[in-house]
């Protein structure tokens, strides 16, 4: 992972994503020197998921009970304070950028009222962290939950202003956008959905698993990576065509080696593709 850093550093990434739950909770502390060396790289990391020892520190601390860490996962405004700061203790950094409130639906499945409650109470502690200087902004990292409509960018938005009491900091929104989970693309090319709905209120939009987990570069043939621009590798195809998409402002790569790396960021350098082009091949996909 430091490598894989050091590497996209070099490669002129401007964010690394990160989380306390990755890499078996070692994740934080790995990335550590490589922000200290590269002290203009931005990071984004989260609050939400936690390991079985960090949840027993959570314990300890007081801010879980038992029951609350076997869950593994909390948005309690104090655990979120915590967790905040053992972010910052453990990245090596006083400010952070982006602190993503990590898969929010998980909190109350079913119930959108005390989910949006919830995820309410945690921007408010948000704001205070934003407000004593520890951090630039905040957002949430979701895989299901736009998509479920659990919550919408415009409810996201009215939460935060609700937690801020007037002008707030939500500055980001993280959801998986590939030709897998083509859902945000089909409807940002119509005007609608999250990507449009975030990028018009001005918030980052952070594309995740643009190749589904390393899934999608088997699934794509070398005929529809021609078709999606010709000369292109399947998983360059691919990325290509989620960092085209209307809205998008970042995709998060994952390289397991500098070959992949290079591959991955060619792909981001290319020119867009045009808005023709993605229905087409949406309109392939799709097709029965």
């Amino acid at each position: 992972m430091p490598e894989a850093a050091v590497r996209a550093a070099a490669s002129g990434a401007q964010w690394i994503d990160t989380a306390p739950n990755y890499a078996t909770g070692r994740a934080q502390i790995l990335l550590a020197p490589v922000l200290a060396a590269h002290p203009l790289l931005n990071v984004s990391t989260k609050t939400g998921y936690f390991t079985a020892a960090t949840g027993t520190d959570a314990v300890n601390d007081g801010v879980l009970n038992q029951d609350q860490a076997a869950a593994g996962h909390s948005l309690a405004p104090d655990y979120v304070r915590w967790q905040t700061g053992r972010n910052r203790e453990q990245l090596g950094r006083d400010h952070l950028d982006l602190v993503l409130l990590h898969n929010p639906e998980r909190a109350h499945p079913g119930d959108r009222p005390a989910l949006h409650r919830a995820i309410r109470d945690a921007f408010a502690v948000l704001e205070e962290e934003a407000a004593a200087g520890h951090m630039a902004g905040y957002g949430i990292a979701t895989w299901a939950g736009l998509e479920e409509e659990a919550f919408t960018v415009e409810e996201l938005l009215a939460l935060a202003a609700e937690a801020a009491g007037g002008r707030h900091h939500l500055a980001a929104v993280q959801l998986p956008v590939s030709l897998v989970m083509m859902t945000p693309i089909m409807q940002a090319l119509h005007g609608r959905g999250p990507l449009p709905a975030a990028a018009g209120a001005g918030l980052r939009v952070m594309a995740s698993a643009p190749l589904h987990g390393g899934e999608l570069p088997a699934m794509v043939d070398q005929e529809l990576a021609d078709l999606i621009r010709p000369g292109l590798t399947p998983a360059q195809a691919c990325i290509l065509a989620v960092a085209s998409c209307p809205g998008v402002t970042n995709v998060l790569l994952a390289a397991s080696g500098a070959p992949h790396w290079k591959e991955a960021a060619d792909a981001v350098a290319q020119p867009s593709l045009t808005t023709a082009k993605l229905r087409e091949i949406t309109g392939v996909l799709a097709s029965p």
